[in-house]
């Protein structure tokens, strides 16, 4: 067989029902029957001379070769997302760069991360936010240039990714300026009892603390779990309660003097990564982006 007589069409179809795993989800994505759907493989199939799916009831179950098409398959079709991202805007005069964020990271941040490239005019930025193994999902698929995380991630032969060690700051104790003295709390014996905001369960941070606590056997009155640092910040500013975070988050309110940072904690710290793909193509505007980070990681 040679390259011309490939059908790229049946070889998308076919990379479709083995990412979705099920015949008639696939023909619904993409807007056909599920008899044409069967046709199309069927016919690559038979172009190829070996069989790509096996059914175990009503689930199509990959081949030894269907795996093997399925890998060639993700680079063909993730390429073409690179591609696309890479083209769009062009014809503008911009440059598209596509972030995502995971949803407990600072919006303060980011912005700071991203201030740079938002004084170049022909810079067109994408933001999304959302769970980590979702933008990792979007970023394997080409469909995201990097996602900024406040955690590492493992890399693997069928998910490559290399972590960019962005930098770190130390956790604080924030609370309204009214109510403590700058460095006022002591830490940990002044958190027993203490009523205190945190992140949530999730949160590398919150892991750290709930250590902090269970090792200086203290036990703070905790009224409010927030994964989202934008709410986090608002309870911060409002509650009158002590709230741990980092100043990044409440940078605004501490230069106005509405917020103290009430204490700082050496076992407390939030790191910073952006994660990346391996790009066939140079992207300058993503080596701006990384630009002044500690050090490139590939997490084993």
């Amino acid at each position: 067989m040679k390259l011309d007589q490939l059908n790229f069409h049946h070889l998308f179809y076919f990379w479709r029902v083995a990412k979705v795993g099920h015949l008639t989800r696939a023909a619904q994505e993409l807007h056909t029957s599920q008899s044409a759907l069967s046709a199309q493989i069927r016919q690559l199939e038979e172009r190829l001379g070996q069989v790509l799916f096996t059914r175990e009831g009503r689930r199509l179950v990959l081949t030894d070769t269907g795996q093997l098409v399925l890998a060639y398959a993700e680079d063909i079709f993730g390429l073409s997302q690179e591609m696309l991202g890479r083209l769009q805007g062009r014809s503008e005069g911009v440059t598209r760069l596509r972030i995502g964020s995971v949803a407990t990271l600072s919006r303060n941040y980011q912005e700071n991360r991203i201030r740079p490239l938002l004084e170049d005019p022909t810079v067109m930025l994408t933001l999304e936010s959302g769970l980590l193994d979702d933008l990792l999902t979007r970023l394997i698929q080409h469909q995201l240039d990097v996602v900024l995380a406040n955690e590492t991630v493992p890399s693997a032969a069928n998910r490559p990714l290399h972590c960019h060690f962005l930098g770190s700051q130390a956790i604080s104790f924030v609370g309204p300026a009214r109510l403590w003295k700058p460095l006022g709390l002591q830490v940990p014996q002044g958190l027993d009892g203490l009523d205190i905001a945190l992140p949530g369960p999730r949160s590398a941070i919150r892991a750290q603390f709930d250590a902090l606590c269970a090792s200086a056997n203290v036990t703070p009155r905790v009224r409010a779990e927030v994964d989202d640092m934008a709410m986090l910040r608002l309870i911060a500013r409002d509650s009158g309660w002590v709230t741990v975070l980092p100043e990044v988050v409440v940078q605004d309110e501490l230069q106005a003097g509405s917020l103290v940072c009430v204490a700082r904690s050496t076992e407390l710290e939030e790191r910073f990564y952006a994660i990346t793909t391996p790009h066939r193509h140079h992207v300058e505007l993503l080596d701006r982006l990384l630009a002044g980070a500690s050090e490139s990681i590939v997490v084993p």
